[in-house]
């Protein structure tokens, strides 16, 4: 990603990361706001506006730090340094919490985060996970900041903790080197090529993604998959078994013997067909109303019959081409 503009809180400034941004992108227009979280000239923009303005990079500093308990693959969901992201998935659950202001934001208020994980890793008694990539995608963002690699380096330093990512992007050079003493887990996330080309739109494809794994795992990184969102498509069945059979070739013998694997079910909403239907128009309509049900106010989710026929064909095809790669859950 390369912006096109830059909004901006001043007191970014203040801060070292704000200053590296403000130098690498001087060339760039500046556009002083009161807050990230309302920039009214973009918040009244017309849907079909979203693919420029996830072009668009906000920069500001995050005041809540307030962890949310998990259980899935964590301990605790962390705000971290950036919500948002350029990528334009057709399904993005982050579109639910900022509608079409689902643009990068970066935070540079990085050293408070940082401190606040170390501290919280080292006061507990046992080691925890902390999910630092659930509003954004790390890997992507460090493309613009370095952040992820300033991470890992910065988290060797605990005696404690875990940090774990997703992302779509294959951009990981730069955290092969790394000293990250086992302590970061990457899952990457993978759908059918067919879907990753219609619908997960500006994200790394299929190969690429497989390739970037394997390499993580060879830098002795812990490794995970997703596969997810689990989208029933009409040749659904025939798109992940060609999936699974290319994980099954292409994944690394390091890889397969340490990784684990998460499967989650597309939720879709009311905003999403909204947004697509302007901003997209000849895009594919994930909506399927004979398949989906409602779930809570302008949410749809697969009908429980149907999810299970997909559950279940996922486990088959799982056990007979990576049975011995655990799956953690499935929702």
């Amino acid at each position: 990603m390369y912006p096109d503009k830059i909004f901006y809180e001043p007191a970014v400034i203040d801060y070292e990361l704000g200053r590296q941004m403000q130098k690498k992108f001087e060339q760039l227009p500046w556009i002083p706001i009161e807050s990230h979280n309302n920039i009214e000239q973009l918040r009244k923009n017309e849907n079909q506006e979203f693919p420029r303005m996830k072009r668009h990079l906000i920069i500001g500093v995050r005041k809540s730090l307030k962890y949310t308990p998990n259980h899935k693959v964590s301990d605790f969901l962390v705000p971290y340094t950036s919500s948002g992201c350029s990528a334009m998935c057709l399904y993005c659950y982050l579109v639910c919490n900022y509608n079409k202001c689902s643009y990068l934001r970066l935070f540079v208020n990085r050293e408070q985060m940082m401190r606040k994980l170390i501290k919280t890793a080292s006061d507990s008694e046992k080691d925890l996970v902390f999910e630092i990539g659930s509003n954004s995608d790390l890997v992507l963002e460090n493309t613009i900041t370095q952040n992820l690699e300033w991470t890992i380096e910065e988290f060797s330093k605990s005696k404690s903790g875990f940090l774990t990512f997703p992302t779509k992007f294959n951009m990981v050079e730069p955290l092969l080197p790394l000293n990250h003493r086992g302590r970061i887990i990457m899952r990457m996330s993978v759908n059918p090529h067919e879907i990753i080309q219609r619908i997960e739109f500006g994200t790394s494809p299929l190969t690429s993604r497989i390739d970037a794994l394997n390499r993580m795992s060879d830098a002795g990184y812990r490794t995970g998959l997703l596969i997810a969102p689990v989208i029933l498509v009409d040749n659904w069945k025939e798109l992940y078994k060609q999936l699974i059979e290319q994980l099954s070739d292409r994944l690394s013998p390091r890889t397969k013997q340490q990784l684990f694997i998460e499967i989650i079910f597309m939720t879709y909403s009311y905003v999403h067909r909204a947004i697509n239907r302007e901003a997209f128009p000849k895009a594919i309509e994930l909506f399927d109303q004979e398949l989906m049900t409602g779930r809570g106010r302008g949410k749809y989710c697969y009908r429980e019959n149907i999810r299970d026929e997909g559950e279940h064909f996922l486990r088959e095809q799982l056990s007979e081409k990576l049975n011995n790669v655990p799956i953690i859950y499935v929702v």
